[in-house]
């Protein structure tokens, strides 16, 4: 089984790359966020994902650890292939995949290619609690990115729930009232109530439009 490709990149597609290794070119089927890494001619280093079938190998090639670990999870749900899991991956990186998840967004997971609102459903449903495995941010904590801002991801239940649906009901998209909130209330402590998640959180929404 192929585990990695170390090469050159020979040609790139719409959704493949050739990668050359000492003279045999391999042809791999990437997301549009590994694509978008990889330059004619250039050195690569890419993960794979080896599918063995009676008429075909196939290779799934991956940048990152981080997009070969959501792409072999989200092919374990039924109705999710490998095209479909790439396409996944090529709007939603690892990070936001995981918030999209964690905030129960069906809408964000239809974004892609090949996902109806049934098959993001079943997505939500069977991964919300199989994500935590490949996780980099525990549920509860506010970490810093590289802009300075914070993400966070808090229990979907109580106060912090009932802020999120006020928030939808007034026109905002899930993800984004999930991830307004959860900062919120990492600000603001566990016994905010209702009210004042929402008034805290309209605002920092405000701030965020204007920016």
């Amino acid at each position: 089984m192929i585990a990695r490709l170390r090469g050159t990149v020979d040609s790139v597609g719409e959704d493949w790359a050739v990668i050359d290794v000492g003279g045999v070119g391999y042809l791999v089927s990437c997301s549009a966020r590994t694509l978008a890494r990889l330059v004619l001619g250039t050195g690569v280093v890419l993960l794979v994902e080896t599918h063995v079938r009676e008429d075909a190998i196939q290779l799934y090639g991956f940048a990152e650890s981080g997009e070969r670990d959501w792409f072999r999870l989200l092919t374990t749900v039924q109705g999710v292939g490998a095209r479909v899991a790439l396409s996944i991956l090529s709007v939603l990186p690892p990070d936001q995949l995981l918030r999209t998840l964690a905030a129960g967004d069906k809408a964000g997971l239809t974004r892609a290619n090949g996902v109806g609102p049934k098959l993001a459903l079943r997505i939500l449903t069977e991964l919300k609690d199989k994500a935590g495995g490949i996780a980099s941010v525990p549920p509860g904590t506010v970490t810093a990115s590289a802009g300075g801002s914070g993400t966070f991801a808090p229990p979907a239940s109580g106060p912090i729930e009932d802020a999120v649906s006020a928030l939808v009901n007034l026109g905002y998209r899930r993800l984004e009232a999930f991830e307004a909130v959860g900062i919120v209330a990492a600000e603001l402590g566990e016994t905010a109530e209702v009210p004042a998640l929402i008034g805290t959180a309209l605002k920092r929404l405000g701030r965020d439009m204007l920016r």
